[in-house]
This record gives structure tokens, C-alpha cells and sequence, in this order.
């Protein structure tokens, strides 16, 4: 599995890297060369402010695997929403963000109600899988206090790199002292690409236990499976999906906030799910009516006044306004 893993990550780094140059070429009428001699070659402190997020991710997918290896299904898919606030929290401090107390509560709604969702998705499956769990706790010991240390130090990760990506996105640099535009959205993706490659490669060659295909050779050997091994047509597929979803989570980091991607990771659970009952006959239950509920009027209220009708103010004072973030989705 972490081959798997680290061998996916190579190659959708790579893909984001081609689609984030092609980009950037076409945002500078054919000037890419130019820009990266300006944005890497030139300025390669601030080119190495990138290497820290990427660092984070790193972190982040590892202890993730370490998280899902000591909790159970339930448990790890609850504590993990706990990155939206984590996230709010982060950006709270690094970028001086004020946030009401309608919107914390439906921050820690929307975790609650993604939590429901995927909890509801899984306990359609739960009778067929039940023995197969049992067979895998009894034989892997699980270990509470590190998975939930595990998760807490991921949301913790996912936080900061996602904050940090923001903060260099939107904030001008500096050059000898003098202020700047800041660099453009694509070639700070060409870069945290680059990034990715480099750790991608060097956890590939760290990496001594590739496993078996099951196969053997002439002289009676089990066949050690090869780079890239069980990529087929329809992994390749999910792979550019990944590089242009990462390269529109970048976009939406740039014209809004981690905060919003977060609500809008959350919608995009329930839409998933909603989906899969047209390609995989997958059953809607009241559970998961209950937390699509819960995320879309979060999603809502979170940049929407609560309705008169409810109790709601219909306006905010002056003062207010200014010190709470402004209006982001239409009413």
C-alpha cells in the first residue's frame, strides 16, 4: 500500500508539474523559460519557501496511514474532520482572520455532519465486512493513543501547509528590499510540483519491500513487482483528475481561503455519495439525508445571515462587518 502510495504521488506530481507549466506558459504569452529564471533561478530563497508545505503534506500522508492503521473506520473518519477547525484556527493566527460565532459553529457543524455521511456510506457495508474486520483487529494490535495522536498531528500538518500556501499565494515578496507582485498561481504550483517529485523519488529509492506479483521466473523466484506495477488505463485517468483537482484547489485558495475549500471538500462528500447511487446503486439512508442536511445548511450560514424567519439579525452593526470575514458565497 505505501508503494502504491508513494509511486501515485510520483507520478500525479508529475502530471500537476506538466499541467501547472503548460499553464503558466499560456499566462505569459510563451514566456515560461523567462519566468522560471526569474521566479527560481533568480529568487531561490523564495523559491525554497515552497519546500516547507510540501514537507507538510509528507508528513501529513504518512501519519495518516499510521492514523488508519490504530483507529477504527468510525473513530478515524471522525477525528479527521477536526482539520476544518484546525484550519480556521491556523488561519486565525497566521493571517489575522476574525471569524463570528455563527461561523465556528458552523465550521464544527460541517465536520459532524462529513463524519455522518462517510459513517453512513460505510454501514451499508458493514454486515458483509463484519468478520473480515474481526479477523484484521485480532491479528493487527491497535493502538489508541498514537492514531488519535497520528490524526491530531495530521490536522495539525494539513493546516499549516494549507495556511502557508495561502499566506505566499496572496502576499506580496520582496525583492532587495523592495515590494513585489506575488508570484503567479501557476508557477507556484510548477514549484510545489517540483517538490513532490524530488520527495516522491527519494521515498521510492528508500522503499526495499516492494512486493511479490505472485509470478515466478525461470529458475522458480517470485517476481519482485516492478515500477508502476498494476497502473492500468483507468489509474492513469484518476491521476490527471488529481493534477487538475489539485491545480483548481490552488485557484481556490487564491481567490478565497482554505476555510471555504474545506466547506466546499464537505458539499462535495454528499455530492459524491449522491452520485454513487446512480453508478453503484449505492442505498441513501435517513443518515445520510441528516448530515447532507447539516453540511449544506453550514455551508450556507457560514457566509449567509441567519434568516429572519429563525431569529435571525437581518443587519450587522458597522463594527461587526469590518472585524468578520466578508461575504464569499451568493444568497
Amino acid at each position: 500500500m505505501w508503494t502504491f502510495f508513494v509511486e501515485n504521488s510520483y507520478r500525479y506530481s508529475k502530471k500537476q508539474l506538466v499541467l501547472a507549466a503548460a499553464l503558466e506558459h499560456n499566462g505569459t504569452n510563451g514566456q515560461l523559460v523567462r519566468s522560471i529564471k526569474e521566479n527560481i533561478i533568480d529568487r531561490p530563497y523564495d523559491f525554497l519557501r515552497i519546500l516547507i508545505p510540501s514537507l507538510l503534506y509528507l508528513v501529513q500522508n504518512s501519519l495518516l496511514y499510521v492514523a488508519i492503521s490504530n483507529l477504527t473506520a468510525p473513530l478515524f473518519q471522525v477525528t479527521y474532520q477536526c482539520k476544518l477547525l484546525t484550519t480556521a484556527i491556523v488561519s486565525v493566527v497566521m493571517l489575522q482572520r476574525r471569524y463570528s460565532a455563527k461561523q465556528w459553529v458552523c465550521l464544527t457543524a460541517l465536520g459532524f455532519g462529513v463524519a455522518i455521511v462517510v459513517l453512513g456510506a460505510r454501514e451499508e457495508n458493514k454486515g458483509e465486512k463484519e468478520n473480515k474486520e474481526e479477523e484484521v483487529d485480532a491479528a493487527n494490535a491497535q493502538n489508541l493513543l498514537l492514531g488519535l495522536s497520528a490524526v491530531t498531528v495530521a490536522c495539525l500538518c494539513s493546516a499549516f501547509a494549507g495556511v502557508y500556501f495561502e499566506k505566499v499565494l496572496k502576499r506580496p515578496t520582496s525583492d532587495g528590499g523592495e515590494a513585489r507582485a506575488p508570484v503567479s498561481m501557476w508557477m507556484r504550483n510548477v514549484q510545489m510540483a517540483f517538490f513532490s517529485i524530488c520527495i516522491a523519488l527519494i521515498n521510492m529509492m528508500r522503499e526495499t519491500d516492494r512486493g511479490y506479483t505472485g509470478e515466478s521466473d525461470e529458475g522458480n523466484n517470485p517476481i519482485v513487482k516492478p515500477f508502476m506495477h498494476g497502473f492500468t488505463g483507468w489509474a492513469y485517468i484518476v491521476v490527471m483528475l488529481q493534477a487538475g483537482g489539485g491545480l483548481l484547489v490552488a485557484a481556490v485558495i487564491k481567490y478565497a481561503d482554505n476555510v471555504l475549500k474545506g466547506m466546499a471538500t464537505g458539499v462535495s462528500v454528499v455530492t459524491a455519495t449522491f452520485f454513487s447511487t446512480f453508478l453503484f446503486g449505492t442505498t441513501l439512508s435517513f443518515q445520510f439525508a441528516l448530515g447532507a442536511a447539516i453540511i449544506l445548511v453550514s455551508v450556507y450560514l457560514f457566509s449567509n445571515d441567519v434568516p429572519a424567519m429563525c431569529g435571525g439579525v437581518p443587519k450587522k452593526s458597522k463594527g461587526e462587518d469590518e472585524n468578520e470575514m466578508k461575504q464569499i458565497l451568493p444568497k
